[in-house]
């Protein structure tokens, strides 16, 4: 999977969020036949909903940022996506009835911007208002600026969504997650105390002891690998 390095262009987003409707859960399903296999067009138009999107939020001087698995991919090789996640107000959410709304509650709305589903993160949460007034950094593409989270921003989403996934017993996402934290630590090494000060007045206090347990985990992890690096013979 390719990471979305600066310069790249939104058509590669929409072959991503592509591979993840195609092969995804639907594709192994000998009863169905996924609905993008019925539609050859469906890259080229998850590429125009993608640059309408972007535009769109341009035009309007809309406040967001982009976070999950898209934003993933300018840090990371890897990753996988079906959607687009976005940071906005509940007043920037009303300027954008083009994404029509399926579900909404006080900190999370979900919608359709035309092939594109789009989840959203309410900046009525304290800490998705923090992720974008203070962990957000612009990305230049082909077609356009995409102001994206930092990867101190996507880890501390992470973190703070992991004490909730444990109690849904969401493995899936509890391993998708975790994986995350682990690869955009492994590469850039960002300070995690920080980010664990930054949720202490947000979580309670059981669940920071369990993030610093998860946390001491995925450090072994890194370790280990740091460990076999230092250990691999050395080329003349």
């Amino acid at each position: 999977m390719p990471t979305l390095a600066a310069g790249s262009n939104l058509e590669s987003v929409a072959e991503i969020i592509h591979a993840a409707v195609v092969l995804g859960p639907g594709a192994w399903n000998d009863r169905t036949i996924p609905e993008a296999h019925m539609q050859p067009d469906i890259e080229d138009q998850l590429q125009r909903d993608l640059v309408r999107l972007f535009s769109m939020l341009h035009d309007r001087s809309v406040p967001y940022v982009l976070v999950g698995g898209v934003a993933m991919l300018t840090y990371v090789e890897g990753r996988n996506t079906k959607d687009v996640d976005l940071v906005l107000s509940v007043s920037s959410l009303e300027q954008l009835p083009e994404i029509v709304i399926s579900d909404r509650t006080r900190n999370f709305a979900r919608g359709m911007f035309g092939s594109l589903r789009v989840d959203v993160l309410l900046t009525t949460n304290p800490i998705f208002k923090t992720v974008q007034e203070q962990h957000a950094a612009v990305h230049h593409f082909m077609q356009t600026d995409v102001r994206c989270a930092t990867v101190e921003g996507l880890m501390l989403l992470k973190f703070y969504a992991l004490p909730s996934l444990y109690r849904q017993g969401d493995g899936e996402r509890i391993g998708l997650y975790e994986n995350d934290i682990f690869m955009l630590f492994e590469k850039y090494r960002p300070d995690v105390a920080a980010l664990f000060s930054a949720l202490t007045t947000h979580v309670s206090e059981d669940e920071m002891h369990e993030l610093q347990n998860i946390w001491s985990d995925i450090q072994r992890r890194v370790d280990r690998l740091d460990r076999a690096r230092q250990s691999k013979p050395q080329v003349e």
